[in-house]
Order: C-alpha cells, then structure tokens, then sequence
C-alpha cells in the first residue's frame, strides 16, 4: 500500500473521531464476491436477462467479483477453431462490458477453452479484457507472466490472484518460455500433480503473498471423477497446499455444477463455484439440472484472513427467452426464490458433509459456512 494512501486514510479516520488503531483494522477489511464460470457469448440488453437488476444488486454489496472467463474474444490473431463449433466459445468485446457492470474485475483465464482459437485468440483476449479494465491471470504471453499473480486493487488494498488450469488443455494451449499460453499444471497417472508444475504455482503464492495479504487462487479443474460432483483427492491435497503457500481462499471451477466446500486452517476451499453465466451451445437437457444451480459466494477478509463467507443461491435460464434454439438470451442468473433456496441448501448440505462443514441458513436466506 502507497505510505501516502495509509496516512490520508489515517488522518481522515482521525478528523471523524476514529482512532488511528481503527482506521488503520478499517483500511484493512476488503468484501469479495467469487463467481462460478463466465461462458458468455452474447452481451445482453436489458430486457434480455430479467433477473440483471437483483443479481448487480447483490454483487454491488462487494468491493469487487472474480471469476474465470470460459470464453474467447474475437479479434484480428484468430486462428483456425481447435474444437468442434458446438463446443466453441468465441464472442465479440462487448461481452466484457456484461461483466464488467457485474462488478467483476479480476478473471481467472487458465482453462481449456482459452485455445479455442489458437494463441492468437488468446492474445486477443488478454488485450481485450486489458481494455475493458479487468484484471486477468493465468494466461500471458510466455510461461513466467502465465504463472505469476496479477493484482487489482479495491479499497486501497491489492488483491492477488494465482490461476492455474489441469486437464484437457490441448496442444499448443499451455504457455511456455517462448510462446502465449495459459497457465498449466499436469497431474501425473497416479494422481500427483508433477513437482515441477506443483512448485510453480506454489512459489508464485508465496511471491504474491510478500505483496499483499489477500490471495485468491483460482483452479480450473476437466480432471473429473466418475461422478462429476466429487471431488478428486489430489485437488484437494493440492489446494490445502496452496494454504500452506499463502493462500487466502481456495476457488474452483470447471465442473458445471456447485460442489462441496471445505475449511483447512480457518481458510474456504470452494472446489467448484459452478456457472455465474452458461451460454453453451449443446442442446436442452446435455447437462442436469444442477448445471443452472450456482452460488454468488461473498467473502469478508480482514488482514488477508477470511473472517466471513456466505453463498447467495442463483439460477440460470436453461431455455431462452425465445425457445429452446435461442442461445442468445440463455444461461443468464437471477436471485432464487424462496422455496428454490431450500432446495438447494438440501443438497448442498449433501455435498458439505463429507468435509465436515458445517452450514447455517440466515435470516436473508443466504448460507453462512462455518469457519
């Protein structure tokens, strides 16, 4: 922090009857919201997400929202799709002012669809999400910019995050000492991510953490169990390591669907925030139900420690406003209803208990987790 930011703060805490002690725990207290996956390949008007207004209701709450950007902005480097068109997620720039008026400002970009239209679509992404003033990590133009924290900063302190993505990164998508890529980290055949890899991440925290004391870490996980909804034991083995590293908080993403939290050390790790936006392209009914079941998870962190974290319950539109072959108005979120939240909190309880956390229903509706 700016010696002359903390001493304005000081001295303006000060002049309104606050001690310099306080003002100082004050300067030190940051609210963050954690997002499931953004796939969006379509930037709404208003009349085209109906529930836009309570969503950024809830999301202005926090000082700032990060989540991970499953999508590819079109621009001049585009190269040949790698994957087939169903499963191609590309969109125009505009899409990042939907985020942006959503409060995100800092996006994990180390995932299996960054490649979608080659390095040069990830150059593309990387400027045009410069442009839009969100703050990216996981993916740069050489191996050593993909791996490092990248910082934002919300009431006057820096936010870092480390973002890494395992499995089903495609050939060529991975950065490396010459080339752009994103950020990736091998697990071996017995469940081990490589030491080489596990370093990398590991001593990026550590690097970030000398920086500031907020550090999110962001996974983005296509290693899946049989059961998609579990989660592997390497992953969590790994993520209690990044806590060990310096991590403030665990997010996950990559299975479509919300998983089960766990608390290491007083610290959250959310395995899978599943889908804040889903615009895919595969048919009605190619994903369950709990594919357009998501959370807004809102943090209170204090001296880098999370000292609070609560789950708002979000549903997203399956079918589009226009039927079920308009993907142009699908998957965006709105709040649940009431009855919708019991629901959910019935079987996301199921998820928690294999962690041993515990979880409290709140007045407002949303679940507070135990830390």
């Amino acid at each position: 922090m700016d010696r002359r930011v903390l001493l304005g703060g000081l001295v303006s805490g000060a002049s309104m009857g606050m001690s310099p002690s306080a003002a100082f725990a004050r300067q030190n207290k940051v609210t963050l919201a954690f997002l499931g996956q953004c796939l969006i390949e379509h930037a709404p008007t208003g009349s085209q997400w109906p529930g836009q207004e309570g969503v950024l209701k809830a999301l202005s709450q926090s000082d700032l929202a990060v989540s991970n950007f499953e999508s590819v902005i079109l621009g001049p480097r585009a190269g040949a799709p790698t994957r087939d068109l169903e499963t191609l997620h590309s969109a125009k720039p505009d899409v990042l002012d939907t985020l942006y008026r959503a409060n995100i400002r800092l996006v994990g970009f180390a995932n299996n669809h960054a490649f979608d239209l080659g390095t040069g679509g990830i150059l593309d992404t990387l400027d045009a999400l410069a442009a839009a003033r969100i703050t990216v990590a996981g993916a740069g133009i050489n191996e050593a910019l993909a791996a490092k924290a990248s910082f934002r900063s919300a009431r006057n302190q820096e936010i870092g995050l480390v973002a890494y993505a395992t499995g089903k990164v495609r050939v060529g998508g991975a950065a490396t000492s010459e080339r752009a890529g994103v950020n990736e980290v091998r697990v071996g055949e017995a469940g081990v991510i490589l030491d080489e890899d596990a370093n990398k991440v590991l001593s990026a925290i550590a690097d970030a953490k000398r920086k500031s004391p907020n550090i999110v870490v962001c996974h983005h996980n296509h290693l899946w169990e049989p059961n998609q909804i579990q989660v592997p034991a390497w992953q969590r083995e790994f993520a209690k390591r990044c806590v060990d590293a310096g991590a403030s908080i665990f997010i996950g993403h990559g299975v479509p669907m919300v998983q089960g939290i766990e608390v290491y050390k007083g610290v959250p790790l959310l395995y899978g925030l599943g889908n804040f936006i889903f615009q895919t392209e595969k048919p009605v009914g190619a994903y369950p139900p709990q594919a357009w079941q998501g959370v807004i998870a809102t943090g209170k962190f204090r001296d880098g420690a999370c000292t609070r974290l609560s789950l708002t319950c979000i549903l997203l539109n399956e079918i589009g406003l226009a039927g079920p072959s308009d993907t142009q108005t699908r998957g965006f979120p709105r709040l649940a209803t009431k009855p919708e939240r019991v629901t959910f909190f019935e079987r996301f309880q199921q998820l928690c208990r294999p962690f041993g956390t515990q979880l409290v229903v709140q007045k407002s509706g949303a679940i507070e987790v135990a830390l």
